[in-house]
């Protein structure tokens, strides 16, 4: 599950001063994924990330934190996706450090990983 993110690309953070290290230097645009252990995860939100990334234009940053089990990296994440409530997973795009756009567990859950990607891919093209 978490091999399935960093063997394409994602950088996994699992303490919040890594969380707080990356983010705070990330220039462009960074996806975030609140990675989880749940079907939906395995069956849409993983693979559709994937997927995504074959769009022409793509994040300069790839991130993942672990809920459930890497919890102060994911407090710490989910801290910087405020005013969202916590949700897992759930993905998240920022702009030079802002958050610009979010995707949560209620917009992953009864999609397929066709339609988050393309979900995805009009966000690149809107903050990449």
């Amino acid at each position: 599950m978490r091999a399935e993110l960093t063997d394409h690309g994602f950088q996994e953070l699992k303490t919040a001063d890594q969380v707080d290290q990356i983010m705070s230097s990330a220039e462009g645009t960074t996806l975030m994924v609140v990675n989880s252990v749940c079907g939906c995860a395995a069956g849409a939100a993983r693979p559709g990330v994937i997927q995504s990334l074959a769009a022409s234009k793509t994040p300069n940053h790839l991130l993942t934190v672990f809920a459930g089990q890497d919890k102060e990296a994911t407090d710490k994440a989910r801290e910087k996706m405020l005013p969202y409530p916590p949700s897992s997973p759930s993905i998240a795009i920022f702009k030079d450090g802002n958050l610009v756009h979010m995707i949560e567990r209620h917009h992953i859950e009864g999609r397929s990983a066709e339609m988050i990607s393309a979900h995805l891919q009009a966000a690149y093209e809107q903050f990449c």
